[in-house]
C-alpha cells in the first residue's frame, strides 16, 4: 500500500509550537513594558550571579562541545557556531562578576554591559555560519575562525581586565538600563533573525533536532537583545534577558544530548563536511598470523597483545596528522586530508606507516611469537560522509580509493609498508622501494601494481 507521506504535524507542528513559545517573552516584555506597574523591582544579587554564571558555563560547555567536533571535521560553519557560543558565555562570565560584591563593592560599566556586547558580537559569527563554502576556501575559513577565536579570547581577557582595574572609559558607574545603543542592538537583532531564517531553510532537507534548536536559540537571543535595549536594570523586564539568554542554550544542550552521541551536530556540518569530494590516502594495518595467535592463546593474552600493539601503533600514526577512522579487531584504518588541508597526505601516510612498523617492531622484540602489523598505503578520490542514523553514525570515507587501500594492505609483508602507484607518485624522489608485482583487484581490467616501501629520507618532513 503506498504511503501517504509525513503527516501533517511533522511539517506544520514543530513550526507552529516554536512560534507560539517564541512569541510568549515577546508579548510578555511588551505587556511589562506599557504598565510599568507590573514591572516590579527584584534586587536579589545572590539569584542574579548564580542564574548568570550557571548560563555563562552552559554556553562555554557548547562553545567547546561544537568547537571540538569542527576541529575534528574542519568544519568552517560550526566552527563559528561555536565562537557565536563562546562570545556569549564568556562576557557573561564578566557579567556575573558585575554582581556587587562579588569581585568589587559596586558594579562598573564594563562588567555591567559586558553580556549586551558579547551577545551582540556572538550574531557576527551567527550570521557568518550560515556561509556555504567548500574545498580551499572551507579550508582558509576555519583557519581564520582560528585566529578569530584567539582575538576573541584576548579581546574578553582585555575587557575583563580594563574592568577590574576600574579603566576608563569602563570604569563609570553602570547606567540605568545595562543595554546597548539602540542602532547596536538593531543590527545583532536582524543579523540573529537572518541567521535563524537560513538555518530555519536547511532544516527543511536536515530535518535534526539539534538544527531546530539552534534555529530557536538565535530568535531568543534576538529577543534578549530587544530586551536588553529596552528593560531597567533590576526589574522583571530585565530577569528576562537573563532567562532568555539560559533558555537559548539550555535548548541547543538538550537537543545535542538528544542526539545520538556520535557525530551529534553533523546536521550543522556543511554539505561539503556531510558528503564532500577529496583526494585522500587511506592506511590500513592488520597483523598477520593474528586468527592463528588468538586460537592458541588465552583470550586475556591476546587482548593484552592487542592493547600493547594499539598503543604504539595509533600515536605513530597521530604524529604525522593521521585520523583514525575505526579499530576492528586487529586492524586499523588511518586517513589523511580528509579535512582538506594535508597537500603532502600521502608522504604523511606512509611516514606514519614506517613509524608504526619501527615502534611495534620492539614490541615483538620484547614478546616473540606475536605477531606483527603488515600496512598498505592507497591515494585517490573518496567522498567523505557522515554514514548512519540514530542509534549509529559516523563519519568516513567511501570508494574505490580506501578498497584499494585494503587489498593492497593484504600483499605487504609482515612489518613492511606497501604502497599503490598514485601514493607513490606523490612521494619525494628521496622515496626507496622494491616492487611486489601487480594486484588483480575484482571488477577491474587492469591489475594494479604495488610497492614495498624500504626508506624514505628522514630530512623531509611532514608536522601535522
Amino acid at each position: 500500500m503506498p504511503s501517504a507521506g509525513p503527516p501533517r504535524w511533522s511539517r506544520a507542528g514543530p513550526w507552529s509550537g516554536m512560534a507560539l513559545a517564541l512569541l510568549l517573552p515577546l508579548l510578555g516584555l511588551a505587556l511589562l513594558l506599557a504598565r510599568p506597574g507590573l514591572d516590579l523591582r527584584w534586587e536579589h544579587h545572590p539569584g542574579h550571579f548564580w542564574l548568570v554564571l550557571v548560563t555563562a558555563g552552559l554556553a562555554s560547555v557548547l562553545a567547546y562541545a561544537t568547537g571540538d567536533a569542527a576541529a575534528r571535521r574542519g568544519d568552517a560553519r560550526l566552527t563559528h557556531v561555536s565562537l557565536a557560543f563562546l562570545s556569549s558565555a564568556g562576557f557573561l562570565g564578566l557579567h556575573a562578576l558585575a554582581t556587587p560584591g562579588v569581585l568589587l563593592a559596586a558594579s562598573n560599566v564594563g562588567f555591567a554591559v559586558a553580556t549586551p556586547v558579547g551577545v551582540a558580537l556572538g550574531s557576527l559569527f551567527a550570521l557568518r555560519s550560515t556561509r556555504e563554502v567548500a574545498g580551499g576556501e572551507a579550508v582558509a575559513e576555519v583557519a581564520r575562525a582560528r585566529r578569530l577565536r584567539w582575538g576573541l579570547l584576548g579581546a574578553m581577557v582585555a575587557w575583563g581586565a580594563v574592568s577590574l582595574a576600574g579603566l576608563p572609559p569602563l570604569d563609570r558607574p553602570p547606567a540605568r538600563a545595562e543595554g546597548l545603543p539602540g542602532l547596536v542592538a538593531v543590527v545583532g537583532i536582524v543579523l540573529y533573525v537572518l541567521a535563524a531564517w537560513r538555518y530555519a531553510h536547511r532544516w527543511r532537507t536536515r530535518r535534526e533536532g539539534v538544527l531546530l534548536a539552534v534555529v530557536a536559540a538565535y530568535l531568543l537571543l534576538a529577543e534578549a537583545l530587544v530586551a536588553m535595549a529596552l528593560a531597567r536594570n533590576w526589574q522583571l523586564s530585565w530577569w528576562e534577558w537573563h532567562l532568555l539568554l539560559l533558555a537559548a542554550f539550555a535548548l541547543v544542550a538538550v537537543a545535542a544530548r538528544r542526539s545520538w552521541r556520535e557525530e551529534r551536530f553533523a546536521a550543522l556540518y556543511l554539505d561539503d563536511t556531510a558528503a564532500g569530494r577529496r583526494e585522500v590516502s587511506v592506511l590500513f594495518a592488520d597483523l598477520q598470523g593474528f586468527t592463528t595467535f588468538s586460537e592458541a592463546h588465552p583470550s586475556e593474552e591476546v587482548t593484552e597483545m592487542l592493547n600493547t600493539h594499539l598503543a604504539a601503533a595509533v600515536p605513530a600514526a597521530l604524529r604525522h596528522g593521521g585520523d583514525v577512522d575505526r579499530i576492528v579487531g586487529d586492524a586499523v584504518m588511518v586517513t589523511f586530508n580528509t579535512r582538506g588541508d594535508q597537500p603532502d597526505h600521502a608522504e604523511r601516510a606512509v611516514r606514519a606507516g614506517l613509524a608504526l612498523q619501527e615502534e611495534t617492531a620492539r614490541i615483538v622484540d620484547a614478546h616473540p611469537g606475536w605477531p606483527r602489523f603488515r600496512v598498505g598505503v592507497n591515494t585517490g578520490p573518496t567522498t567523505v560522509s557522515v554514514l548512519g542514523a540514530h542509534g549509529g553514525r559516523t563519519h568516513t570515507v567511501i570508494g574505490d580509493t580506501v578498497n584499494t587501500a585494503s587489498r593492497i594492505e593484504g600483499r605487504a609483508p609482515a612489518g613492511g609498508v606497501a604502497v599503490g602507484p598514485a601514493t607513490l607518485a606523490a612521494l619525494p624522489p628521496s622515496v626507496r622501494t622494491t616492487p611486489l608485482g601487480a594486484l588483480a583487484l575484482k571488477g577491474r581490467t587492469e591489475p594494479v601494481e604495488t610497492y614495498l616501501v624500504l626508506g624514505l629520507d628522514p630530512s623531509v618532513r611532514s608536522t601535522p
